[in-house]
């Protein structure tokens, strides 16, 4: 497995990112809005690890900057595609939530990326690649009925697709008690698919089981459904939260970055810290720099 050291630095440079987006939001340089991914950093670290960018498929929701930095490692190019910048991922015109590049997708629409996902691993096993498509949905997609025609079709047609439930406990601010009936790995468990299901915010814990749940989809060309339950510290988009102050404090002292760092020497950690920073120093400045974007400009 991929070592402490390189995870942490990894979960580091998404949180920093992402608290950059915030402040830059704040003197009016983004363009539309941005959903962080601030405290679920673990999650898309340890899957993502294990899946290859040459081959395999992720599709992503609304909060998609972890994972698109974590598979593309373009950061310059997220960067400027939020700042409205022609360089941007896509031209500067898919803005934070509707991003693609490569074999990296994502969409707004909520429940919208998981047929198409299952659909992607169905054409990928007709083709005989051997990939693995990999979709991120949160507890709220659980309640669009489209989640349950995908997970049917991909029981029925045994398709190498790996279902990843991060159920952060609120669908935007309503809490999952009052939204989300029954038990979510039950709900795949009903089509005959596999499950795993963490209650962690440890890296390593979270890379182990997805190895394990790749592994099983690579091997067999068979469905896996991996439920995390993790939490996001910050609002569902930027100021709009209603949650109890105590409760986020409360969950911080479980913070990813938190529990990886204290397992590192504290020389290394602030030697990785201090590299986070100046690599995204240099990525801030560089997209600040870029011409925006305009009409004409071809999006990839």
């Amino acid at each position: 497995m991929a070592a402490l050291p390189d995870l942490y630095e990894r979960m580091r440079f998404i949180r920093r990112f992402e608290e950059t987006l915030l402040d830059l939001f704040s003197q009016g340089k983004l363009v539309g809005t941005t959903h962080t991914y601030i405290g679920q950093e673990a999650n898309g670290v340890g899957v993502i690890d294990h899946l290859d960018p040459e081959v395999d498929v992720v599709f992503s929701n609304h909060r998609c900057h972890g994972h698109y930095l974590e598979f593309t490692g373009d950061a310059y190019g997220l960067l400027c595609e939020v700042m409205g910048r022609a360089p941007g991922t896509c031209g500067g015109k898919g803005g934070s939530q509707h991003l693609c590049k490569g074999n990296f997708y994502s969409n707004g629409i909520l429940g919208s990326i998981v047929p198409v996902a299952t659909g992607i691993a169905l054409a990928e096993k007709q083709k005989g690649t051997g990939a693995v498509s990999t979709v991120f949905l949160g507890d709220g997609a659980l309640g669009q009925g489209v989640v349950y025609e995908s997970l049917n079709m991909a029981s029925l047609w045994r398709l190498p697709v790996l279902f990843v439930v991060e159920n952060n406990h609120y669908a935007q601010s309503t809490p999952i008690e009052l939204e989300l009936a029954g038990s979510i790995p039950a709900r795949a468990e009903a089509f005959g698919i596999c499950t795993a299901e963490l209650d962690t915010t440890d890296v390593e814990e979270i890379h182990a089981a997805a190895g394990r749940a790749v592994s099983h989809v690579r091997e067999t060309s068979e469905p896996f459904f991996l439920v995390l339950h993790t939490y996001r510290f910050s609002p569902h988009s930027k100021g709009d939260d209603t949650r109890d102050p105590a409760e986020i404090e409360e969950r911080r002292t479980r913070d990813p970055l938190l529990v990886a760092g204290a397992r590192l020497d504290s020389a290394e950690r602030e030697a990785i810290d201090a590299r986070v920073e100046e690599r995204l120093a240099e990525v801030v400045a560089e997209a600040e720099a870029a011409p925006e974007a305009t009409p004409e400009a071809a999006v990839l």
